[in-house]
């Protein structure tokens, strides 16, 4: 799995998991909510993401250009 695929499912889960403690724990989730939005649309024009740093120094996974890069 690539570094771009972890961080669209990574994502969404995220904004699930807001929903649902939104709806079943405290209404104040909501500003989880708007803090993942934020942060996509942020990494939308920077290119920045700290789960993108996550996934490669952790996980160890390689982006979509590495992974293309290794097949050649």
């Amino acid at each position: 799995m690539s570094q771009e695929k972890a961080l669209t499912a990574f994502a969404g889960f995220m904004v699930l998991l807001s929903v649902v403690l939104t709806v079943w724990v405290h209404p104040n989730f909501v500003w989880f909510t708007v803090f993942i939005g934020a942060n996509l649309f942020q990494q939308s024009f920077t290119g920045f993401c700290p789960a993108t740093l996550f996934f490669k120094k952790v996980l160890g996974l390689k982006s979509e250009r590495e992974l293309a890069q290794q097949q050649n």
